[in-house]
């Protein structure tokens, strides 16, 4: 039986002349207050509603198999399930692998040293916990809002699209700013020294914002175009160029070793120059180079086997991809002095004016132009879906969450952030989404370990949420206790302890006197709830390390997702409620009133 008889059983005894009559009543039922009021009135009497809508709505919640059914039927037809657990690790690896080591380890270079090495290692340590409580819930809820859909099953509407929101930005955000470094490494690729060259510089502009990207724009436009076509060819596309991109990958990291010396890591101060702080600042801007598993979670809705897929795909390819950053970054760091390494683009730069191997930073230009291409195409294939579940919660215009039916991609959705992306990468240079993108990140990422904890161990008709929630909050405050003493100075280190141990203590005891009440059948995170906590700890630990603009930047962003809220989403979603309740009170009566009819399925069907 299909999900749709399974949800509307009472319509087959409906016959089908009071179906037609039915909708004709709702259909001018739904047209009648437009009749007797102008817009303007009706827009002023939806925000004078607003403290009531708002009560109604912040802390709505769906249940998975509303997600899975009800929700998902908004967007018309079905996503076609077509990938395979190859295709996930294809797909995390290409998203990730892309532009992260190009476009961030020069920069983190700055910070950390030699050991930057170590900084990929410890935000992949965090990019791996988190991926944990990712898993947990793709397999259980296989839907594509990612983030989105977790959060607003576990802390209602508005947690929901709080951190939806903040994961689109920083889909957004950092699809342009790799989309820009396509354009550097593609100079470098033909042997031009300046990152500017194809870009067109325009005066009048200020500094940040005065190169024109011609090729950045170009780009997403055609891996736009590709994404409306079909998943399922651009996910074999992605793999073809994955599988080239992890070889060359290889190439680099046996070159590099080959032409650097030991002495380069050690001098002239020390592996770690700026000491554990440099490291630790190194890793909250490289967590950049992470983003991109969270995309494999958002193809859910179009795994053939997603208990099986979904667990290979993201911790399969976290993983994969931790060990070739570290190995990339001691590569580079063997070649050259950390001082001497471009902020650009490093590793060709490195080849090619340090070691005299022009010919093979002609090489590693083509091939991480290359990496990129896979790595954006992963990314707006997540974005995209983030955006189409979102306008089926009706939190955005419902048109965007139509999926083509022929296609079976969100293609309207694909359409307007492809649009965003290129205008975003048109104008805006690299370095100033960098961090507010890693700040967002880290945010969602937080929030979703909070609620794999609550929804672990919260039972609403067994226990109150209270504890629960008073162990989260504590949690985060001594994290971010920790958090504050390591940016001080080191005379605070027994703060520090005091901080450290208080967290582990807290969830010590959490664990033996609060019961677990829902663990999953089909896959969950072992060891609960540590590594969530692991997870919640580093997220406010690599977010303490980012600057003061990140945070006030971060701040006007989410100032402005609030007031769309209280605009629009609240009273979207109200009256999309009050027209399903209206729809239901419809087919009792018109059941109620001919309760002897007689079965119509077929013509129903048609």
């Amino acid at each position: 039986m299909s999900s749709k008889e399974q949800n509307l059983p009472t319509l087959i005894q409906i016959p089908y002349t009071q179906l037609l009559a039915w909708e004709l009543r709702m259909s001018s039922s739904a047209a009648t207050p437009h009749h007797h009021h102008s817009p303007y009135s009706s827009i002023l009497h939806s925000l004078s509603q607003t403290p009531y809508r708002l009560r109604r709505r912040l802390l709505a919640t769906w249940t998975p198999d509303q997600e899975l059914n009800q929700v998902r039927e908004r967007s018309g037809a079905d996503m076609k399930k077509k990938l395979e657990w190859y295709d996930l690790v294809a797909l995390g690896v290409g998203g990730m692998l892309g532009a992260g080591v190009f476009v961030t380890t020069g920069r983190a270079a700055k910070f950390s040293g030699p050991a930057v090495c170590i900084s990929y290692l410890i935000a992949g340590i965090s990019a791996f916990l988190s991926s944990l409580c990712y898993t947990e819930f793709s397999v259980e809820i296989p839907v594509a809002g990612g983030a989105f859909s977790y959060l607003r099953v576990t802390f209602g509407e508005f947690v929901g699209y709080f951190g939806g929101a903040n994961i689109l930005l920083e889909y957004v955000l950092s699809n342009a700013a790799v989309a820009r470094s396509f354009t550097e490494y593609l100079s470098t690729a033909f042997g031009l020294d300046d990152p500017n060259s194809w870009r067109i510089k325009v005066g009048g502009l200020s500094k940040d914002y005065n190169n024109l990207d011609i090729p950045a724009v170009v780009l997403v436009i055609l891996l736009t175009l590709c994404l409306c076509h079909s998943t399922k060819e651009s996910s074999m596309l992605n793999l073809l160029m994955t599988v080239f991109h992890v070889i060359f990958f290889g190439f680099v990291i046996v070159a590099g070793f080959y032409n650097g010396t030991p002495t380069n890591l050690v001098e002239p101060k020390g592996f770690a120059p700026f000491g554990v702080r440099g490291v630790v600042d190194g890793a909250a801007m490289v967590y950049f180079s992470y983003i991109g598993y969270d995309s494999v979670s958002t193809m859910a809705e179009e795994i053939k086997y997603p208990s099986k897929s979904l667990p290979i795909g993201i911790g399969g390819s976290v993983l994969i991809v931790s060990a070739l950053y570290c190995l990339m970054a001691l590569s580079l760091s063997s070649m050259i002095p950390y001082y001497m390494i471009s902020e650009g683009a490093s590793f060709s730069s490195a080849f090619q004016t340090k070691v005299g191997w022009k010919w093979a930073g002609n090489v590693v230009g083509a091939g991480a132009s290359l990496g990129i291409v896979a790595s954006l195409l992963v990314a707006m294939l997540g974005q995209a879906r983030y955006l189409c579940v979102i306008g089926r919660a009706r939190l955005m215009p419902s048109w965007l969450a139509k999926v083509h039916p022929s296609t079976g991609t969100p293609m309207n959705a694909t359409i307007i952030l492809g649009i965003c992306t290129a205008s975003i990468a048109l104008f805006t240079d690299l370095e100033i989404v960098l961090e507010i993108i890693s700040i967002g990140t880290l945010f969602v990422f937080y929030l979703v370990a909070n609620a794999l904890i609550y929804r672990r161990y919260v039972n609403l008709s067994a226990n109150k949420p209270l504890p629960i929630l008073l162990f989260l909050l504590l949690f985060t405050a001594s994290s971010i206790g920790f958090s504050i003493c390591w940016r001080l100075k080191r005379s605070y280190w027994w703060l520090m302890v005091l901080f450290g141990g208080l967290t582990i203590a807290i969830t010590a005891l959490f664990q033996c006197k609060v019961p677990c009440h829902h663990r999953p059948l089909k896959w969950s995170v072992p060891l609960m709830p540590w590594p969530a906590a692991a997870s919640i700890f580093l997220n406010i630990f690599l977010m303490s390390s980012l600057k003061k603009e990140s945070f006030q930047r971060f701040g006007v962003w989410n100032c402005i997702v609030v007031v769309f809220y209280l605009l629009y989403g609240v009273h979207s979603t109200f009256q999309a409620e009050e027209e399903e309740m209206n729809m239901e009170r419809e087919m009792t009566l018109v059941i109620g009133n001919d309760p002897n009819s007689s079965s119509q399925l077929e013509k129903l069907e048609a």
